[in-house]
C-alpha cells in the first residue's frame, strides 16, 4: 500500500508470543493490537504511525512467524509478512530473552539476511541490568546491531528506536502540502465467516487481510486507505463478532471489544450478512452495536452469488421485516468472490457519510415543522440540529413526545431532508 505521506517502513518480526504485540502498542502510543498471552494472536499485519525525536515512521507489526510450518495460518502469515517486509526501510527482529534461542530464530535469522536490509535485534523481556548476561549468547545470530529491551516495562527502546531512526527525515523536513479533507472511516463488521476479508480485498484491489475458510481468522482489526475520485476511505476489517456468552478464548472476546471499539472510531459501518445462510439473530445483534453507536450503516448482503437474482425483492423484504430498526439502511448484494457489485459500495459509503454529516438550518427546520400535522395534539413549540453523526435534533415542545409522535417526526425529516443511511436523533425538551 502507498502511504500518503510516504513515510519510511519500519517492519517488526519474530516468532510468535516473543512481544511483538506489546512492542507495537508501546512505540505507536495506542492499543492498536490485541495483546495477550496465547500465542498466534496477531495474524494479519497491523499499520500505526508513530514519531520519535520529530522523525515520523510507519510501524508494521506482524503474525507471529514460523518458517516452513505447512498450516494454513502460518503459512500466510508469512506471505503478510514478506509483503511488509518488501517495504521496509529498518527490520526489528524481535526474540524473547527469557528462553533459549530456537531453530525458528535461527530459521528467522536466515531469512532476514537473505533480504540485504538493516536489522535491529531487540532481545525482548530484559527487564533488569542483571539479565543484561542473557543477551550476548544472541549475538550468535549473526546480527551488529542487539538492543536488550523490555516492551512491557519501557526499558531500552530510547537505544533502539535511535538506531532503527537514525537515517528517517524529521517532520520539519517535509514540505507541507495543502491540507486534505478528513478521511471516511469504514468499519467492516459481521459475524465470523461471512467474508469481511474478503470483501476488503476486493475494495482495496490487494490481498491485505489474510482469507481462508477458517471462522475466526481475523482477530486483529487491519486497516487500508484507498483513495477513489479525490476521497480517501480508511477500511477497517474488524473481527469477527460473536456474542459475548459465546467467545470463550480470550482472543474473541478482546476482537469483541476491539470490533465494538473501532465502530465508535468510524464514520460508517458495513455489515456483512451471508446470502447462502440467510439472516440469523446474531447479524441484529451487531447490527444494533452499529445502530446503539449512531452509524451511518450499509446492509451489504455478500454470497449473492449463491442465490438469484429474482430472489433479490424477497431478500429485501426480509431485511427490512427482520430489522426494523434499520429502516434508513441502504441495502448493496455483492458477491466478494467474484467482485460483483463491490464498487457500488464507494457512492453508496460517501452517500452514507454525506447524509450523517448533513446540517439542516434552524429556519428551515422550523419553517418544515410548522406543516407538520401530528395525530395528538403535541406541538413543537421550536426545533434545532445540535450535532451530526448522527443528526441529533433538539424539539422544544409543550408536553412529552410520544413514541409513535417522535417516529413520525424521524420519518418527515427524512422525507424532506434525507439523511438516507444514517440514524436520526430526537432529544425532547419541555418548554
Amino acid at each position: 500500500m502507498a502511504e500518503p505521506e510516504s513515510l519510511p517502513v519500519v517492519v517488526i518480526v519474530g516468532r510468535p508470543n516473543v512481544g511483538k504485540s506489546t512492542l507495537f502498542n508501546c512505540i505507536v502510543g495506542q492499543r492498536r493490537s490485541i495483546v495477550g498471552d496465547e500465542p498466534g494472536i496477531t495474524r494479519d499485519r497491523i499499520h500505526g504511525q508513530a514519531v520519535y525525536r520529530g522523525r515520523r515512521f510507519e510501524l508494521i507489526d506482524t503474525g507471529g512467524i514460523i518458517p516452513d510450518d505447512d498450516e494454513l495460518i502460518p503459512s500466510e502469515i508469512l506471505k503478510q509478512a514478506r509483503y511488509a517486509l518488501e517495504q521496509a526501510a529498518q527490520i526489528i527482529f524481535l526474540i524473547d530473552g527469557r528462553t533459549e534461542m530456537t531453530s525458528a530464530d535461527r530459521d528467522l535469522a536466515k531469512m532476514l539476511k537473505r533480504l540485504g536490509k538493516p536489522v535491529a535485534l531487540a532481545v525482548n523481556k530484559i527487564d533488569s541490568s542483571k539479565s543484561d548476561v542473557l543477551v550476548h549468547e544472541f549475538h550468535a545470530l549473526g546480527f551488529a546491531d542487539v538492543f536488550p529491551v523490555s516492551a512491557e516495562h519501557r526499558l531500552g527502546l530510547d537505544d533502539l528506536l535511535s538506531h532503527v531512526t537514525a537515517g528517517f527525515a524529521h517532520s520539519g523536513d517535509q514540505e507541507e502540502g495543502p491540507k486534505k479533507k478528513p478521511a471516511i472511516r469504514i468499519a467492516i463488521i459481521g459475524r465470523p465467516n461471512v467474508g469481511k476479508s474478503t470483501l476488503l480485498n476486493a475494495l482495496t484491489g490487494e490481498e491485505r487481510s489474510i482469507v481462508s475458510p477458517v471462522a475466526g481468522t481475523t482477530r486483529d482489526a487491519v486497516d487500508e486507505l484507498v483513495e477513489k475520485d479525490g476521497t480517501e476511505y480508511v477500511f477497517v476489517d474488524t473481527a469477527g463478532i460473536r456474542r459475548k456468552g459465546k467467545t470463550h478464548l480470550m482472543a474473541e472476546k478482546l476482537s469483541v471489544v476491539m470490533a465494538r471499539k473501532h465502530i465508535r472510531s468510524s464514520h460508517v459501518a458495513v455489515l456483512i450478512v451471508d446470502a447462502s445462510e440467510g439472516l440469523v439473530a446474531s447479524d441484529a445483534t451487531i447490527a444494533g452495536y452499529a445502530h446503539e453507536e449512531g452509524r451511518a450503516l450499509i446492509l451489504c448482503v455478500n454470497k449473492w452469488d449463491t442465490r438469484q437474482d429474482k430472489e433479490r425483492k424477497t431478500f429485501t423484504q426480509q431485511v427490512r421485516d427482520q430489522f426494523k430498526f434499520l429502516e434508513y439502511a441502504q441495502i448493496a448484494f455483492v458477491s466478494a468472490k467474484t467482485g460483483r457489485g463491490v464498487s457500488r459500495l464507494f457512492a453508496m459509503i460517501q452517500k452514507a457519510y454525506d447524509s450523517a454529516s448533513q446540517r439542516v438550518t434552524t429556519g428551515e427546520l422550523n419553517r418544515f415543522v410548522e406543516q407538520l400535522h401530528f395525530d395528538t395534539d403535541v406541538k413543537v413549540r421550536y426545533i434545532t440540529q445540535a450535532s451530526i453523526r448522527p443528526p441529533t435534533f433538539v424539539a422544544f415542545v409543550d408536553k412529552p413526545l410520544h413514541f409513535s409522535a417522535e417516529r413520525f417526526l424521524i420519518n418527515q425529516l427524512r422525507k424532506r431532508f434525507g439523511f438516507e443511511g444514517t440514524p436520526i436523533v430526537v432529544k425532547t425538551r419541555r418548554r
